[in-house]
């Protein structure tokens, strides 16, 4: 396995030197820093952790926390998000510590690992509106990147989705077909994703002059069967003159929607639009559905990378780094929306 001296040699550097090179030291040059870096990789090259520790103050390693369900399962995303995570780390020579949280108190896994002092940071997902783990690391000074972002107070590194843009994109698209009673089944309550696509979606009715009754717009843990539900009681009359078009928050929630429609007698798309936003994971494919199915499109898989990359730059850089990204996800139209069907057009 090759040595600090064995790159030091090569390139006619101290070991010093080629050390600092490694570890982001900003004396060192970029020209420098470059060739150090290319003859490591060459060499194959792989640190000693616990001298990178003594050299740098970090360990090279971050945390993600990761809430469980009582019955130990989490949502869909999650493999998805912790792979892509792994890799894109491991890219950058920084390990994935992955930890399961139970408790009520959503710090409490945050303060029983930072006292072992371990991690140089941490990666949250699923943010809430006010959610206290972003105080509670800020007012320690330790770094962390966040999968979403909190309207308001952002100076902290994230990758985010526009959440109000995919909202107004399926709305719009859905105008344009005609529709005017359209629905939304969408994430569980207090998540910032949900909280930002309700807004979008009200404000783009709204400036159409278009009321959404309370019972076209739910709030859903995304799960298929809830999907189901929920749209029963918006296609059978219940709550009101059937919905032309639904909106769903999540692939999952359109699953039980198209079964809901079918279970009822109704055709999609031509007694019922449905477009949903899509995450792409392999296990949940919307090009495979009969029909195929709409989507505002975003990969889950795009955020890792920039993830990564901005929570190791404030680790490195300190915290006048502060990388952000918002993302906007694309409208790829399927077999699961129409025009709206003749003499349906009215709002409710």
């Amino acid at each position: 396995m090759a040595t600090l001296k064995d790159i030091g040699e090569e390139l006619g550097l101290s070991t010093a030197t080629v050390s600092r090179a490694l570890n982001d030291f900003p004396e060192v040059n970029a020209a420098t820093r470059t060739r150090v870096v290319e003859v490591a990789t060459r060499l194959g090259y792989r640190p000693n952790r616990i001298a990178q520790r003594l050299v740098t103050g970090r360990s090279g390693m971050v945390g993600m926390i990761v809430k469980v369900n009582p019955d130990m399962s989490t949502d869909r995303n999650f493999l998805e998000t912790l792979t892509g995570l792994t890799a894109a780390l491991a890219q950058r020579d920084v390990e994935l510590v992955l930890s399961v949280d139970q408790h009520d108190n959503p710090i409490a896994a945050y303060q029983r690992i930072l006292e072992r002092g371990i991690l140089d940071g941490f990666i949250l997902n699923a943010p809430q509106l006010n959610d206290p783990r972003i105080e509670f690391l800020r007012q320690r000074g330790i770094p962390f990147a966040v999968h979403g972002v909190i309207p308001g107070d952002t100076d902290y590194p994230y990758y985010a989705v526009n959440n109000h843009g995919i909202a107004k994109v399926s709305v719009d698209f859905l105008l344009s077909l005609g529709h005017r009673r359209i629905a939304y089944l969408n994430g569980e309550r207090g998540h910032v994703y949900s909280e930002e696509r309700a807004a979008g979606f009200a404000k783009v009715m709204q400036a159409e002059g278009l009321g959404v009754p309370d019972a076209f717009h739910t709030f859903l843990e995304p799960v298929e069967n809830e999907g189901y539900l929920s749209a029963i009681n918006m296609l059978s009359g219940r709550a009101g003159p059937r919905p032309t078009a639904i909106i769903c928050s999540s692939v999952v929630l359109a699953v039980g929607a198209m079964r809901a429609a079918k279970d009822l007698g109704l055709n999609v798309p031509s007694d019922l639009s449905i477009i949903a936003h899509d995450d792409d994971l392999p296990d949940m494919r919307s090009d495979t559905l009969v029909p195929q199915l709409t989507v505002t499109m975003s990969p889950l898989r795009d955020a890792c990378v920039p993830l990564a990359n901005h929570l190791i730059d404030r680790i490195t850089s300190g915290p006048t780094v502060v990388p952000q990204t918002v993302a906007e996800a694309r409208l790829v139209v399927r077999a699961s929306t129409a025009t709206v069907p003749l003499g349906h057009s009215d709002p409710w």
